[in-house]
């Protein structure tokens, strides 16, 4: 499948003010795995049903390769079903009243496809993805999970050169899910086709996803790998979007009056004077603990806390620690060797600090602060 492009997209619906997605220009690869991630009502929907064709951009353009598929300006418009697109769908939309064999078949009829063809096809993607002998059942007589795997098979069996999915996962418990995120990646593997998932879930987006694109508020705020949006994040939103526990922030706004941001903020001053950082973002694993009386490198920010309370997540630890007024958390993977209302020292390596300015927006690291102008907020 040729590359997929949309460039200045817009949609509006009627009697809404604010458009669902605003000024998108995205190019999805061929063979990638792109997951668009983002709030409830951050356009990411709106998005993968414009580029199926179940919906209509109110401005812009869709090309797959040099084909243009959708563009009010230019009258052009491709149906859905002659798009080589397969979708899957949160709710499933199996038929009650065919079999999985049935539903599987369900796209190959109406490709015209011959029975001998259609079984064949069927039995295949029904052995891949172990649901071969439920092939007799009605959807009813299945649990989530199985019913998942009919609607994947059904979209698999008309081999798509572009699978779209729409938080296919969200309806399944946490065992499940697991197991049909290493299907997924199977699938990808095998196949090499073209995957657009859609899902709020930050995780998913993380473990399956070759590419992320961050949405919020339907402009697209970030794409890159998971690796970057995860330790580069762009602006604000993208870093307090990503990441369980969320980023710890330290204001230096006017009204940012706390030991803690004082703390900070006379570190900053004597790295860099002059600098131009409004906010300050520590990932929870960033945060390193010792005894109290304990010593941290020369370069990296460090002070004293108490610590509030050990949360154990199985295999990780969350601690809680109060400076002053202000909470921070971090994680760890062996035993915090703390108890509550212990005083620890804290610190955090240089590379790990990320620098936002007033805006929000991201600013360089430290070692790369000399390039910045100079401008004390």
């Amino acid at each position: 499948m040729p590359r997929i492009t949309l460039r200045g997209i817009q949609k509006y619906y009627s009697g809404s003010g604010a458009p669902a997605v605003m000024d998108l220009d995205l190019d999805i690869e061929d063979g990638e795995f792109l997951c668009i991630l983002g709030p409830s009502g951050c356009g990411k929907t709106t998005t993968l049903r414009m580029i199926a064709g179940l919906e209509h951009p109110t401005s812009g353009e869709i090309r797959v390769g040099d084909q243009v598929i959708d563009s009010v300006e230019k009258g052009i418009y491709v149906p859905p079903e002659k798009r080589n697109m397969g979708f899957v769908f949160q709710s499933y939309a199996l038929w009650p009243h065919l079999t999985v064999q049935d539903n599987v078949e369900f796209g190959l009829v109406l490709r015209n496809v011959g029975s001998a063809a259609r079984k064949a096809a069927a039995d295949e993607v029904l052995d891949k993805l172990g649901i071969a002998k439920y092939r007799d059942r009605y959807p009813s007589d299945l649990s989530g999970g199985q019913q998942q795997r009919v609607a994947l098979a059904r979209m698999l069996a008309v081999q798509p050169s572009v699978i779209l999915m729409d938080e296919p996962l969200s309806n399944l418990d946490a065992k499940l899910r697991l197991e049909m995120r290493a299907e997924l990646k199977r699938i990808h593997l095998e196949t090499k086709a073209t995957i657009l998932f859609v899902t709020h879930d930050q995780w998913e987006a993380m473990t399956l996803a070759s590419v992320i694109a961050v949405m919020n508020e339907g402009t697209l705020q970030q794409l890159g790998t998971p690796d970057d949006i995860y330790n580069h994040p762009r602006n604000r939103f993208v870093a307090e979007f990503v990441g369980s526990p969320p980023i710890n922030f330290v204001e230096f706004a006017a009204a940012a009056t706390s030991a803690l941001s004082a703390s900070v903020r006379k570190y900053m001053d004597d790295m860099r004077p002059g600098h131009r950082v409004g906010s300050v973002g520590i990932r929870p694993e960033s945060i390193r603990l010792m005894p109290s009386a304990g010593t941290a490198p020369d370069t990296a920010y460090s002070g004293q806390a108490i610590v509030a309370s050990i949360m154990p997540t199985g295999g990780s630890w969350i601690v809680e620690l109060i400076w002053g007024e202000q909470k921070l958390f971090a994680t760890t993977n062996t035993p915090p060797g703390v108890q509550s209302q212990d005083e620890v020292t804290l610190w955090v390596a240089q590379g790990d600090l990320h620098l936002f300015d007033n805006e929000g927006k991201r600013l360089p690291n430290l070692g790369a602060l000399s390039d910045l102008p100079v401008e004390v907020l």
